[in-house]
């Protein structure tokens, strides 16, 4: 993220680290959205041996986190199958919003309601495109069996899900159960670690690289192989994020009001076998953007690592 760079330049980066595909979930990167220049891109990803799985952002037209740069949520998202059916991408990631969507009138299901809505416009495009529009569970939007929901009233037929693993425990869940809900809709994937704690007001979790965190990483790929065989494993390493859920305090229920007690007792379960990780902060005297580019490298590529040599990850190393 720090380094800002385009997708030639990410494609080339990700041929010399031999992983097999590149999640690119945002339509910036390309630098613009001509057929042409997106034929250039995916000829550049076929001869380096990479698959693209193409992406954006917001495409809830309620949502907080509704992204207009493409106009109506139903232009956006038919073009994002557009970028995604050029660059051979089988899906088409998007998501609905974040954890303050669940607060107000009609909570999340209010937005859940308008994304399926927005996705039964894009039916067509999408099954002549071969295209699965790929809903993430993103930034604590919704939790595991919410987005299940979504995408069942939506048609299975061309929505699935994009496990995020480090999202779940923003939704105060266990990965490996939010795995377990989602993967018969999964298609695509944004994976990373996280430390969940105890602290006075309820708990803390933080995203963390792959190891460095208290989520059964073992038991979530064991399930993951099993139930997701043709889902490639996506690393997106966003270490040092955190957030507090003040679950001790009455006033933070009420977006919750659904949250079904199996799945906050594995969050509590992580919680109980965590401890406080400090978050990333730059070395005094250096330059705080260069440190951010090296800090975010070096965090994925130990995370590669890891999931290679100790979890027995990847078809190319």
């Amino acid at each position: 993220r720090a380094l800002g760079w385009k997708a030639p330049p990410l494609l080339d980066y990700a041929a010399s680290l031999k992983v097999n595909t590149v999640l690119f979930s945002d339509l910036d990167v390309y630098g613009d959205l001509n057929d042409s220049t997106l034929r250039e891109v995916k000829a550049r990803a076929d001869d380096l041996g990479l698959e693209i799985h193409a992406g954006t952002g917001g495409i809830c037209p309620t949502s907080s986190r509704f992204d207009k740069t493409f106009g109506s949520a139903e232009d956006h998202l038919k073009t994002v199958i557009r970028v995604a059916k050029t660059l051979g991408s089988p899906v088409a990631r998007c998501y609905v919003g974040a954890a303050a969507d669940r607060q107000g009138k009609g909570g999340i299901r209010r937005h859940m309601k308008a994304t399926v809505e927005v996705c039964k416009t894009a039916r067509s495009s999408a099954l002549q495109a071969g295209v699965k529009i790929a809903i993430e569970n993103h930034a604590g939007d919704m939790q595991a069996w919410e987005l299940a929901e979504l995408i069942e009233a939506a048609g299975t037929d061309y929505v699935g899900a994009t496990v995020d693993a480090g999202n779940a425990s923003w939704s105060l869940e266990d990965p490996v159960r939010n795995l377990e809900i989602l993967a018969p809709h999964v298609v695509s994937s944004g994976i990373r670690d996280s430390m969940v704690w105890e602290d006075s007001r309820g708990a803390v979790a933080q995203w963390a690289a792959m190891g460095d965190g208290c989520v059964d990483l073992d038991g979530y790929f064991d399930r993951f192989e099993k139930r997701c065989p043709e889902t490639p494993v996506q690393l997106e390493i966003i270490s040092g994020a955190a957030r507090s859920f003040p679950y001790l305090e009455r006033g933070f229920w009420p977006p919750y009001a659904e949250a079904r007690a199996e799945d906050f007792a594995g969050f509590l379960a992580l919680a109980k076998k965590g401890q406080p990780i400090p978050p990333f902060v730059p070395p005094e005297g250096a330059d705080k953007k260069t440190a951010e580019r090296e800090y975010q490298k070096a965090q994925l590529e130990r995370s590669l690592r890891y999931a290679r040599e100790v979890l027995g990850l990847g078809l190319r190393s």
